[in-house]
């Protein structure tokens, strides 16, 4: 199985230079908990994604309003991605390793494509469960999920947002 059969392709994206009030109200608007923010050339390539999280971190700690600040004082720019034919392995290994929740998924040409999430793969390993030769395993699934939740160093460039 690869990413392609799983990937959210019906996403939403922000620019950096775009308030982060347009982006709070796409996460909502959305049901979802990040966006990728790509380029403003028109092209579509991932230099960034913001979370609910990184929102509110900013608003608190900068003590603005969200119209006032711009996505690119909030967002993380240290993005893994993956590539659309890439296997379910390789994009556990990668959400492991970086300790994240969802990954871009970018075409050869970097442009922006779909998004994969954890919650992606968690749903396929349980209609999964019933095959005789599942495609996807719930407890590989739950590895990562231990991986990514594990306590991050203080001062780490993940644990900073960086």
């Amino acid at each position: 199985m690869r990413i392609e059969q799983l990937m959210q392709k019906k996403l939403a994206s922000v620019t950096a230079e775009q308030s982060l009030d347009d982006a709070a109200r796409m996460l909502w608007e959305g049901d979802c908990g990040c966006v990728p923010v790509v380029s403003e050339d028109g092209n579509h390539r991932v230099v960034g994604m913001l979370t609910d999280r990184d929102i509110c971190m900013a608003a608190y700690t900068q003590g603005k309003s969200l119209r006032e600040m711009r996505v690119r004082g909030a967002m993380s720019c240290d993005v893994r991605t993956c590539r659309p034919g890439d296997s379910i392995e390789d994009v556990e290994a990668i959400l492991s390793s970086a300790q994240v929740r969802r990954l871009p998924v970018v075409d050869e040409a970097d442009q922006l494509v779909g998004i994969i999430s954890l919650s992606d793969l968690a749903r396929a390993a349980a209609r999964c469960r019933k095959q005789k030769k599942p495609a996807l395993d719930e407890a590989a699934v739950a590895e990562t999920l231990a991986a990514i939740c594990q306590p991050r160093e203080m001062g780490s460039p993940v644990a900073a947002g960086i």
